[in-house]
């Protein structure tokens, strides 16, 4: 058995205690590399058993808590004395739930010193659009998993990019790896298939920022 399908299998038990006990034991604790070999691999694993009806909607909301509890405890943001002038949000669009992966990503923009804003599952488009407004972020990470919200997806990218501040504008989710999202996106964002690709960019942007 894999160390991912041990994750899983942790996931799947609802054993909080024991799931992160289990990442803390393992011998590397870069972020992405817990990312990229065990969170997302076991929640892939359990989202296929899902898909195969081998287990119920109940188990993969358990396994979803648990793994969402340990994220969180594993990667508690520091308070630091200096003001973090770089400012990111991250939401999914109004009936997405599959946030996991969004809240990754939201944990790499930390770690790189951003300030960031992470609203999770399901927010509006007139919230969204009203946090932007007070918060002026550099950034905005859109997360999709479900067809029938490429549409919706459209309308967020349309709006979101045309705020005063010119936010740049991420997409990311499952549908990015089965869909082509070009004619949704349509110039206005950049679309993100992992988590590699996510980290990529951002050390690109930043390294464009300093330099400028």
């Amino acid at each position: 058995m894999s160390e991912a399908e041990k994750l899983a299998r942790l996931f799947l038990e609802g054993n909080h205690a024991e799931a992160l006990h289990f990442i803390r034991q393992q011998p590397d604790q870069n972020r992405m590399v817990l990312f990229k070999d065990l969170f997302t691999p076991a929640m892939y694993m359990i989202g296929d058993l899902w898909e195969n009806n081998e287990i119920s909607v109940a188990d993969e909301h358990l396994a979803t808590g648990v793994c969402d509890f340990v994220l969180s405890r594993l990667f508690q943001v520091s308070v630091e004395e200096t003001k973090r002038e770089k400012r990111a949000m991250f939401l999914c669009l109004q009936g997405e739930q599959h946030y996991l992966g969004l809240k990754m990503i939201n944990s790499i923009f930390e770690e790189k010193g951003w300030e960031t804003k992470y609203y999770g599952a399901s927010l509006p488009l007139e919230y969204a659009l009203k946090s932007a407004l007070e918060m002026k972020p550099e950034v905005i990470g859109l997360s999709v998993s479900i067809v029938y919200n490429l549409p919706v997806l459209k309308n967020y990218v349309r709006t979101l990019s045309a705020l005063p501040n010119k936010p740049v504008i991420l997409v990311g989710g499952r549908l990015t790896e089965k869909y082509d999202l070009d004619p949704y996106v349509n110039n206005q964002g950049i679309i993100i298939k992992n988590l590699q690709q996510a980290e990529k960019w951002l050390d690109e942007y930043i390294e464009e920022r300093i330099n400028a």
